[in-house]
């Protein structure tokens, strides 16, 4: 994705999340099950992404190059959390707009800039939207371009800070081909002359594969399905 189409899709993605995460707690209350964050319910995936956002929100409008004095907001009631998320949804999306995407700020990444904070934060919401519509029971489908800009964060991104010293020696090559979007991409590339097996489907649900929010079922496996898995959870993620 080109970096000035992050914010509309951010935009679009908060205003979904918003929509199911109303819905889902008109259906089944603050204690639903996150199906796709184990121990959350409701209220933890709601609080969750308002905490982020808030905190990338500092970020942008200090500039800050230290987390350090970042002051941690006060923690909200449950008839409070849907405003309150509102309300940083729309704190993240004006800092965005007023920043230049080469503009240095602090991130957790090698890449310290806007840009990193805009692409992070765009699939931050893009898998926690999935999250409560899972709880909802209405998931719709990533568009191609989304999936595919996140899949690519998961291997330049998570890969490497997860494995800071390479892949380890029982690494095998896993390759991901998204048929929506025409490409194809590949974890562990040159570890084994071979790899362990190739996934296939859209780049959304090859997305939320990797992220642990939907079973290897959704996907067409050529190989070794468990040793896919295996490889990829060898990448931590929340």
């Amino acid at each position: 994705m080109d970096v000035g189409e992050y914010l509309p899709v951010l935009q679009k993605t908060n205003a979904r999340f918003d929509e199911a995460a109303a819905e889902a707690l008109l259906a089944h209350g603050w204690r639903a099950h996150v199906p796709g964050c184990p121990g959350w319910t409701l209220a933890d995936l709601v609080r969750h992404l308002a905490e982020v956002q808030h905190f990338w929100a500092w970020v942008l409008r200090t500039r800050a190059m230290s987390p350090a004095e970042y002051p941690e907001p006060p923690r909200h009631p449950e008839d409070e959390l849907l405003g309150w998320l509102a309300a940083q949804h729309a704190e993240l999306e004006t800092a965005l707009a007023g920043a230049v995407p080469t503009d240095p700020v602090w991130t957790w990444a090698p890449q310290r800039d806007v840009a990193f904070v805009l692409r992070r934060q765009v699939q931050e919401a893009v898998v926690h939207t999935v999250d409560v519509e899972q709880v909802l029971g209405d998931v719709r489908p990533i568009p191609a371009r989304v999936g595919l800009d996140g899949l690519d964060e998961w291997l330049e991104v998570m890969v490497p800070g997860a494995l800071p010293d390479g892949p380890p020696g029982s690494a095998h090559p896993v390759v991901f081909h998204a048929i929506d979007a025409g490409a194809e991409r590949t974890l562990f590339p040159g570890t084994r002359p071979f790899p362990i097996a190739a996934l296939t489907g859209t780049a959304g649900d090859l997305l939320l594969t990797v992220w642990r929010r939907v079973p290897l079922e959704v996907l067409t496996v050529d190989g070794d399905g468990l040793q896919a898995v295996a490889m990829i959870d060898l990448i931590a993620g929340e």
